[in-house]
């Protein structure tokens, strides 16, 4: 979560809207006072959280966050998945994927838009059980006329693993560099590569 929230913030003067997913959602959640479980939180990011999302809604800018889960009482073979609402997730369980009615919101969200970037799966993916979130978002990008780019080794593994990969626009592995030069406008080996002589980038 923390290290995302840098780039969420700065996204903010460039966006019109952010969808969270993954594990850095119920931080969210636990942010607008809702019960989360076990899942995924960095207690410490709440009052960050917090004023990111006023800071959001005072620019205009959605966050959209998932209204269902598929929770479980822990990430294993025989754990059996449920699907509950945000405001019903058990204190015993832990989220691992978004649920369907969210998934087909982020889903339409991307079809609306004209630019999207994608970092980081909505689920565990590598587990057909809690893989339906990501495969909606997945399917989603492939499908839509905007430019796409994904960051991040996982979203490229679940491209991949879908059949997907070359369906996007650009599909980077380097997820960190990716957020950074999304928080900070260069890198430096990119500034490196400019300022060198006869430089062609």
């Amino acid at each position: 979560v923390s290290d995302k929230l840098a780039v969420i913030e700065n996204l903010l003067e460039k966006v019109d809207l952010i969808a969270i997913g993954g594990g850095m959602l119920f931080t969210f959640l636990k942010a607008q006072g809702k019960e989360i479980g076990k899942s995924l939180c960095e207690d410490e990011m709440l009052e960050t959280v917090k004023a990111l999302l006023t800071t959001a809604n005072h620019k205009g800018v959605k966050i959209l966050l998932p209204t269902d889960v598929v929770v479980a009482p822990e990430f294993a073979i025989d754990a059996k998945p449920t699907l509950v609402s945000v405001d019903d997730i058990p204190f015993d369980q832990i989220g691992l994927d978004i649920g369907p009615d969210s998934a087909k919101i982020f889903a339409n969200a991307i079809s609306t838009c004209k630019t999207v970037f994608w970092n980081g799966p909505m689920g565990m993916f590598e587990d057909e059980r809690f893989a339906k979130g990501t495969r909606t978002v997945a399917q989603a990008m492939a499908d839509t006329k905007a430019f796409t780019v994904v960051g991040g080794g996982d979203s490229a593994a679940a491209l991949a693993q879908f059949g997907l990969d070359d369906r996007v626009d650009h599909v980077s592995t380097g997820g960190g560099a990716s957020l950074e030069l999304l928080e900070l406008g260069d890198l430096p080996g990119l500034k490196a590569l400019r300022e060198a002589p006869n430089a062609r980038v």
